[in-house]
């Protein structure tokens, strides 16, 4: 009876059939490790935080395909844009390519959209050191961007 309580509020919350069947697994997997006072207290706000989560990542990634669908519907640019454009990728790559493993990755998860708890599991850092971490691989990638732009500058 329990369960379907569940998968009713969340349903209520993610208005997914599916996903409030997999969200009211993942609130009782992530209930079991624990023995609480009330136990359909801890339930329901493992719940609501599930769904909280849920509908944050489900708006990052409208924004995300919202700006892809954008940048695809604008005109064609022309060659000189092309290769600036070119040229700026090359650019973040050859920045990118200089930073290490771990702070390339947790900056290419976040730019797909993964939540902190998600860049954690999947680069088992701690998911209190994701935003240090992140905000150091940021101020890395764009030093290492102006260090190479200043290269290239002082080249010409």
């Amino acid at each position: 009876m329990l369960y379907q309580d569940v998968v009713r509020f969340l349903y209520r919350k993610v208005w997914d059939p599916d996903r409030a069947h997999d969200l009211a697994q993942e609130t009782f997997v992530r209930c079991l490790r624990q023995e609480p006072d009330n136990p359909r207290a801890l339930v329901f706000t493992v719940a609501a935080n599930l769904a909280r989560d849920e509908s944050r990542t489900v708006l990052r990634r409208k924004k995300h395909l919202t700006l892809i669908k954008v940048e695809s519907e604008q005109t064609r640019p022309s060659p000189a844009d092309e290769a600036e454009r070119s040229e700026q990728q090359a650019s973040v790559q050859a920045a990118l390519g200089q930073l290490n493993d771990r702070d390339r990755e947790v900056l290419l998860l976040w730019d797909a959209g993964l939540s902190y708890d998600d860049i954690a599991s999947q680069t088992g850092l701690a998911i209190g050191a994701i935003g240090t971490t992140l905000a150091r691989a940021r101020r890395r990638l764009v030093e290492a961007h102006d260090e190479l732009q200043g290269q290239k500058h002082a080249a010409r």
